[in-house]
């Protein structure tokens, strides 16, 4: 999986938006696992705000409870069920309540759901959002619901996302959905179908929407941010079957992101995520060309050894991946890294091991996100490979990982000191309501003491005289 995962040892996230007088009915949505989902419940609050639903913070009120579902590590499923027997016993005080899951879980264990355990009245795979209104008048009437059919076409593109719990100043613009990419770990593929790109027009126009609603940054988001091709819709793998002429004009992500650069030309701009065998030097061109591109990358290699990047097919040699890096630090000085890791995959070695902890000595990534290795159904390392890394040498390898990590964040932290940065407000400290914090170019986060005249969205020149392992320390300038 290429995304950037939420912290998922969180129960998950429940959103409230502006309400609608006329609307009667209660929405509560709890989302988890990836940025992907997140984005996902704007689309499918949106869809409900139009057939008579507020959102609610609180799970008792609501007439109608959904979970966007995240299967990519068992600890986010165990979470979401243990979450749904909750509601089961919800649904006892108000037999009217109406329980459904969306996204990835939905898609893998609607069966289950619904007919042997009997914990929801909906399913509805990541596709199938705009169905929504049927199938919950077919719950009306007393029946189960389901639709998980996996589209080569739909992208939202016409729908304008309900920004939900956000801070008014940072917004996610999905541009790509799915993924073709078959690593061996990862059930996305067979969760969220095939790649398929969104017409960079209406990318474009939510973008400028967006500025002119007062925000000052936005992620383009997808499964594989690279990868976007637009040649008139349809599914990637279809592109070779277009005309001449679809080939010739079509749109690839530098070119995308070149776009959004410049028709919101004071538009903060990240992405997320990448793939190293679909990132290209021109990327990183682009990035070095427009200011208001932020001089980060997310980069997932899962892990430092060639022998584990063929098993997880990977697509790319520890080399290529080096090659990649090395070319973005020539053309973008200061550009920092994030990594996914995964520790303890099918067959790893101590040796295997010690070549991602070089790896990533050589990186040296601002920060990561590391996982034991945990084996997906449905995928084919599940099919095909042994899960046979015992769970203390995963723990101690997973610990060593994160311990390398700390140390590298730390050093990376010391590196942005004594120097001036340019810091979008994004909210106030969890730590010092006294203080602001967000984030620079590198996608350090930076706290420091708000002065009078300041508010959220502004950017501000603030010098970082300290740092902890993980975030700046800074006054105003």
């Amino acid at each position: 999986m290429q995304e950037k995962y939420i912290d998922e040892t969180k129960q998950g996230e429940a959103f409230a938006i502006a309400e609608k007088p006329q609307n009667s009915k209660k929405l509560f949505l709890e989302s988890y696992g990836c940025q992907m989902n997140f984005s996902d419940s704007e689309i499918v609050a949106s869809i409900l705000n139009e057939q008579g639903y507020n959102t609610t913070l609180f799970p008792e009120e609501a007439d109608l409870i959904l979970l966007n579902t995240c299967s990519i590590r068992e600890k986010a499923e165990q979470t979401v069920r243990m979450r749904l027997s909750q509601f089961k016993n919800l649904k006892k005080e108000k037999p009217n309540l109406t329980v459904g899951v969306l996204g990835c879980m939905a898609e893998r264990l609607k069966t289950k759901f619904l007919e042997e355990e009997h914990l929801v009245d909906l399913v509805v795979g990541p596709d199938a959002y705009r169905d929504l209104p049927n199938l919950l008048k077919e719950t009306e009437g007393g029946r189960d619901a389901i639709n998980v059919i996996l589209s080569k076409e739909e992208t939202y593109a016409d729908i304008s996302p309900v920004r939900l719990g956000g801070n008014g100043v940072t917004a996610v613009v999905t541009i790509t959905r799915g993924c073709d990419n078959m690593c061996t770990f990862c059930v996305v593929p067979f969760t969220r179908g095939r790649e398929r790109s969104r017409d960079p027009h209406s990318i474009i126009e939510e973008c400028k929407e967006l500025w002119n609603n007062g925000y000052k940054e936005i992620t383009l988001l997808g499964q594989n941010v690279d990868s976007y091709l637009w040649f008139g819709g349809g599914a990637k793998k279809d592109f070779k079957k277009a005309s001449e002429i679809q080939q010739l004009t079509a749109i690839n992500f530098a070119q995308l992101m070149e776009m959004v650069a410049i028709a919101v030309p004071k538009m903060r701009l990240r992405f997320s995520t990448s793939n190293p065998h679909d990132m290209s030097t021109e990327v990183f061109k682009v990035m070095a060309k427009y200011d208001n591109i932020c001089k980060y990358v997310h980069l997932p290699v899962q892990s430092g050894s060639d022998r584990m990047l063929e098993k997880m097919n990977r697509q790319h040699t520890r080399a290529e991946y080096l090659a990649l890096i090395n070319t973005a630090k020539e053309l973008l000085p200061g550009v920092s890294f994030s990594q996914d890791m995964i520790i303890g995959f099918c067959g790893e070695t101590e040796e295997d091991h010690q070549m991602t902890l070089s790896l990533m000595r050589e990186v040296e990534y601002d920060y990561g996100y590391m996982f034991s290795y945990s084996e997906r159904p449905g995928t084919p390392a599940e099919k095909k490979m042994e899960d046979d890394i015992p769970a203390d040498v995963k723990q101690r390898r997973l610990a060593e990982v994160i311990a390398l990590q700390g140390e590298l964040s730390r050093k990376r932290m010391q590196g942005y000191v004594g120097r001036n940065h340019e810091i979008l407000i994004e909210g106030t400290s969890r730590k010092n309501e006294n203080q602001w914090k967000g984030r620079n170019s590198q996608n350090a986060v930076c706290v420091f003491d708000k002065l009078e005249g300041q508010k959220l969205g502004d950017i501000v020149t603030v010098f970082v005289h300290g740092n902890t392992q993980g975030t700046l320390l800074g006054r105003t300038v």
